[in-house]
């Protein structure tokens, strides 16, 4: 995602979007779930079992596996955040994103994707479909909703930011209505009139997502939920905290192989910045653990100023872990592992789908607005 967008997404920067969507109807009290998807079967009860049969595939496939392997293998049936179950889901999402930062990022919006259908009732999905969350709206890249008849849209413009784009096979994207109200559709990527350009993707780090443009010219769509449901409902801020276990886990990944780097018998230096990267791994999770805990028990609750709490503490983490890793080790690993460098190269990339200083500062606003001073007392 473009950190200089203007976005429907898990941002404090989308002032202007977040109002207009202010008003919007959602207003269901029931928590949906993925029974509304019978066709695949049923999420782990544990994360041990996840994690067996995701190691499983880990070994057999390393950093070829695949977003398809996944869904193949039922790994994407995770509980939905605030259904009782949330770090179990974070937890699943932190360990792809240990092994690979990019798979993650097409894993979470698939993931996402039914986590926001669920919640929305929308129809169940196609066995096997594999999904993405295109929602970023920058001002240059916007689609316009044609309503045809009943729930039955026609969609025009560019979509910019769509990863995975040359391997889902259909997403949930955001656009604007005749009225001009923020919503939401299904499509499907086979669908005539969706046409995907090999344009506005020169990454380095992250390159594996290709976050291209998608050209939408009178492609048929299915209208989910009501105007302005994507940030109103409360699964908008459990998703945005989500991210953050996925940065977590990408600088979890890079910890390990700092760890196995090290030396038998490392220096103090060295020992000194693997202790830091324990220090700010450790204080991560436990906020991450916390916020998980909060939802669960809170599911119908403005998760606002938790998931801002969350992301900044571990964006500040994973930066942390970036800079103790590459100093402890030096130049070698850089050049010399394929997967170390990699990961040096893709997290820093996916950390700035947060927004810095523009979120810490609505993060401080908030604080002060609701009086939420929770942070001043042990």
């Amino acid at each position: 995602m473009n950190p200089q967008a203007r976005v429907i997404s898990y941002s404090s920067a989308c002032g202007t979007l977040t109002a207009a969507a202010a008003a919007g109807t959602y207003s269901d009290p029931a928590m949906r779930t993925l029974d509304n998807f019978p066709d695949i079967p049923p999420p782990p009860a544990d994360s041990l079992g996840w994690r067996r049969a995701f190691d499983a595939l880990a070994a057999r496939h390393g950093t070829a596996l695949t977003l398809a392997g996944l869904v193949e293998a039922g790994l994407d049936r995770l509980p939905l955040p605030g259904s009782g179950n949330t770090l179990l889901r974070w937890q699943c999402l932190a360990e792809v994103a240990a092994l690979d930062l990019s798979l993650v990022k097409l894993f979470e919006g698939h993931t996402d994707a039914l986590a926001i259908q669920a919640e929305l009732g929308a129809r169940p999905v196609p066995p096997g479909s594999r999904w993405g969350t295109w929602c970023a709206e920058p001002p240059q890249a916007r689609l316009r909703f044609e309503r045809s008849d009943g729930d039955a849209l026609r969609l025009h413009g560019v979509k910019a930011w769509c990863s995975g784009a040359a391997v889902v096979t259909h997403a949930v994207v955001s656009g604007w209505n005749a009225a001009g109200e923020p919503c939401l559709a299904t499509v499907a990527l086979d669908a005539p009139g969706v046409r995907i350009s090999g344009d506005g993707w020169q990454a380095v780090g992250m390159a594996a997502t290709a976050s291209v443009d998608v050209h939408f010219d009178g492609a048929p769509a299915r209208s989910l939920g009501a105007p302005g449901d994507y940030v109103a409902r409360p699964g908008f801020w459990h998703g945005g905290a989500g991210i953050a276990a996925c940065w977590w886990g990408g600088a979890a990944g890079l910890a390990r192989l700092a760890y196995a780097n090290a030396g038998a018998q490392p220096d103090g230096h060295r020992c000194a910045h693997l202790g830091a990267i324990d220090v700010a791994l450790s204080a991560g999770a436990a906020l991450l653990r916390e916020a998980a805990a909060w939802i669960d028990a809170h599911p119908r609750d403005d998760a606002h100023v938790l998931a801002l709490r969350a992301r900044l503490a571990v964006e500040h983490a994973a930066e942390t872990v970036v800079r103790h890793a590459g100093r402890a080790l030096g130049a070698a690993p850089l050049c010399r592992d394929a997967r170390f460098a990699r990961a040096m190269a893709d997290l820093p990339v996916f950390l700035r789908q947060s927004h810095a200083e523009r979120d810490l500062a609505a993060l401080g606003g908030r604080v002060l607005q609701d009086k939420e001073l929770s942070a001043c007392r042990l």
